[in-house]
């Protein structure tokens, strides 16, 4: 800190002789200026006067012209007065004076012209001569203002500069001596660890020595000297590290449990797409292709479960006491074989997924903008497959140490991670254009005039599942690059005196040493437990069985319960059944007595009665389901038994021909209210997973809340530390502070004494020399 502040202040001084040396130039130069613009007034009155001058002479010129004038006026009147005298004098005598009248005129005229050019021209020169003064003067002046405009702005600069230094100089000599007595007591302290130094380097010998002289005793050989040996030794344990291990491995486990129910409804949806669309199974024969893919799509339960499995022993292997390294981890090989079986049925499924897309593109009713739809679709299959198969290989990489260490260097384990990094995110944007392009076309297939309701909610749960697993791929993308750093750090994990690592082939023997040991050391540490009390125990032991009796009776309760439950609703809908039955009864009824009435109107008007055939809806053909058909007469009694109950009814002779509509009814019903259950649950599947995703998400948001909780809570307290310390060093500054005033006052107290001693013994001195002075006087 002195360094920085000494280097600053001379800095801040170099300046200031710069701009000291600048200073100095500019005042030359406003002095320069200022003589010369004196000698451009010099030059200027000078000029004036000579103006002064010639105005002078051009006065008298002209008063000498004005006399000659009235001279020459005065010359004439006397010629013509002469000539008026003279009447007929000599023409000679006269031609005479009138030629030197004339030239004299013409001298004197042209002389004057001479004078008002001179005059004129040197008019013009000196007004030029005083423009161009007066323009150079006036720059003069704004430049000797502008320099003086700079030179108090430097001086003012100057000043500030000046004044911020005396005081930052002021500052640093408080600073310095505070750094002084701050030395001081660094010294003191230095003085007092050099000797705890040496008395602790004296203890350490010591100790070294014993420690020396039992391994020599006691240790019968040295086997960090040997690799093969020391790898069987338990390494340093890293305690943070296990935690944050476990911690990241539980965070990918929930989020490949979010990721497995996505692609169970992916597949099991497009299993049932397959058998909706292009052709309906329930309408006409699927196409074998079609038949082919919903097979390979209904066995996709047992290639993606397996991937939840293998993650969980992963992450149950992963415990605070084990050592987890990519040697160690043995569960991830498992997880890779069921990753690696996964993207081989993705890849057995692609070609059945682009064959079904080329097999609508060819359906009559596709437009030429689901046709684009298809083949985008295909485009992004294509690339998720891609995408998987690229993770596949990474993950495999990653197997490769746990069972051979030389097949991956540890030089390229973060290479790996990153581009296992970058190929999450490449899977997330493959999912997006799938999710994408599969909402355009579902927007565009519910336009067409031929779309069902099966078509549309099927789409709806895909689309929802794409959903759900580009959340859960964006998750697992984002947790692996903010992770990427811990991935990538080496873990340290190294048997003492080692420089190699662990070796994956003798890993399982170096845990069981550390369990065992661990074991030892806690059976070595286990406290005793506590007796109870023999009064104690009997209580307890009798609420004990009064909550055993009471737990079992309302269990027995709850078993009642349910299975009168469940009968009351057999029997709900028995009388359901029997109410269709008796509507459909009463309807038969009805008609019978119409066509009685019918009979009976046309027997009293006379008229054969009219033939009227009632057809039952969708009569089943005889012979169906090898029976006969019944004979219309006879009475036998027929029972039909459902999950709901047993119905048996005596059907007579106008009932029997209402038996196969009544049967073909009450199927109708059943396949409609199938359908209609089948609908709601898929909906209800779709909403379960988008709520069981919610749910995880606000689960990892209050567990990140609480994280962020806890540490502002250690912020909290470091911050109070912090203000307790501050509080403690003021303390102590105060008391030194005041300690240092006491010395002050009390110095001042000792110097006054000495000052008052000084006194009296000049006083005294003084009276002692007058009154020697006085003695010698009287002598």
């Amino acid at each position: 800190m002195a360094a920085d502040l000494q280097s600053k202040y001379t800095k801040l001084a170099q300046e200031y002789s710069k701009l000291r040396a600048q200073n100095q130039v500019l005042k030359k130069a406003v002095v320069d200026e200022q003589g010369s613009s004196a000698s451009l007034k010099e030059q200027l009155k000078q000029r004036e006067q000579s103006l002064r001058k010639v105005e002078q002479e051009m006065d008298s010129l002209s008063f000498r012209n004005q006399q000659l004038a009235k001279r020459v006026e005065l010359l004439q009147e006397e010629l013509a007065a002469g000539e008026q005298k003279a009447g007929d004098s000599p023409s000679q005598q006269g031609l005479q004076h009138q030629t030197v009248f004339d030239e004299d005129l013409q001298k004197k005229i042209e002389e004057n012209e001479r004078l008002h050019i001179q005059f004129f021209e040197a008019d013009e020169q000196h007004r030029r001569q005083e423009a161009q003064l007066k323009e150079r003067l006036e720059v003069l002046e704004r430049d000797a203002g502008q320099h003086q405009a700079v030179v108090d702005g430097l001086t003012h600069k100057y000043m500030e500069t000046i004044e911020r230094l005396q005081n930052d100089r002021a500052k640093l000599e408080v600073k310095s001596q505070t750094l002084e007595r701050e030395a001081k007591d660094c010294r003191l302290r230095t003085d007092e660890c050099q000797q705890q130094l040496k008395r602790f380097q004296a203890e350490l010998s010591q100790q070294l020595e014993e420690s020396v002289s039992i391994i020599q005793e006691k240790v019968p050989f040295n086997d960090t000297k040997h690799s093969q040996f020391n790898t069987l030794n338990v390494p340093p344990h890293n305690r943070r590290h296990q935690l944050k291990a476990r911690d990241v491995a539980g965070q990918a486990l929930g989020l490949v449990q979010d990721l497995v129910p996505a692609l169970l409804n992916l597949h099991t949806y497009s299993e049932q797409r397959a058998h909706i669309y292009p052709r309906d199974s329930a309408l006409e024969p699927v196409s074998p292709l079609n038949q082919r893919f919903s097979q390979h799509l209904h066995e996709n339960a047992a290639y993606v479960r397996p991937l939840e499995d293998g993650l969980l022993r992963l992450f149950e292997s992963i415990t605070e006491h084990t050592v987890t390294t990519l040697e160690t981890t043995v569960k991830l090989k498992d997880f890779s074989d069921h990753f690696t079986s996964y993207t081989r049925f993705l890849q057995k499924i692609l070609p059945y997924q682009l064959k079904s897309l080329d097999e609508e593109c060819e359906s009559p009713l596709c437009t030429s903008a689901l046709t684009a739809k298809n083949r985008e679709l295909q485009a992004d299959m294509r690339r998720m497959t891609a995408a998987f198969e690229k993770l596949q290989t990474y993950i495999s990489l990653l197997a490769l140490p746990s069972t051979r260490p030389e097949a991956l260097p540890r030089s390229s384990c973060s290479a790996v991670f990153t581009q296992l990094a970058a190929c999450l995110h490449g899977l997330q944007d493959s999912v997006k254009d799938v999710s994408k392009h599969y909402s355009q076309k579902a927007t565009l297939e519910q336009e067409l005039p031929t779309v069902t309701q099966k078509l549309r909610t099927t789409n709806e749960c895909i689309l929802s599942s794409l959903g759900s697993l580009t959340n859960s791929t964006g998750k697992i993308a984002t947790f692996f690059s903010n992770n990427l750093d811990f991935f990538t750090a080496p873990a340290g994990y190294r048997p003492r005196g080692g420089r190699a690592g662990i070796d994956p082939l003798q890993a399982e023997a170096m845990l069981q040493n550390k369990s065992r040991a661990a074991a030892y050391i806690l059976a070595l540490r286990k406290p005793q437990p506590e007796t109870v009390p023999y009064s104690q125990a009997l209580s307890n032991r009798r609420v004990l069985t009064s909550s055993t009796e009471s737990r079992e009776g309302l269990t027995q309760q709850v078993q009642q319960s349910q299975e009168k439950i469940a009968r009351l609703e057999q029997e709900k809908e028995h009388w359901l059944l029997e109410a269709q039955l008796g509507r459909i009864r009463l309807e038969k009824e009805s008609q019978r007595i119409a066509e009685l009435e019918g009979q009976l109107s046309a027997a009293l008007t006379g008229q054969p009665p009219p033939t009227v055939v009632f057809k039952s809806q969708q009569p089943a053909p005889p012979g169906q389901d090898g029976e006969e058909p019944p004979e219309l007469g006879l009475k036998e009694t027929t029972s039909a038994a459902s999950l709901i109950g047993l119905l048996s009814t005596t059907p007579t002779s106008e009932e029997a021909g209402d038996e196969q509509s009544r049967e073909q009814l009450i199927k109708t019903h059943y396949m409609a209210r199938v359908a209609d259950l089948t609908a709601q649950l898929q909906v209800a599947d779709s909403k379960a997973v988008h709520f069981h995703a919610e749910c995880r998400a606000l689960a990892k948001r209050l567990a990140l809340a609480e994280k962020s909780r806890e540490t502002l809570t250690e912020e909290l307290k470091a911050a109070a530390q912090n203000i307790s310390r501050l509080q403690d060093e003021l303390t102590t500054t105060k008391r030194s502070y005041e300690d240092q005033l006491s010395m002050m006052s009390d110095h001042l107290c000792s110097m006054n004494e000495t000052l008052s001693r000084q006194r009296e013994e000049i006083d005294t001195l003084k009276m002692g020399s007058k009154g020697n002075a006085k003695k010698n006087k009287s002598r």
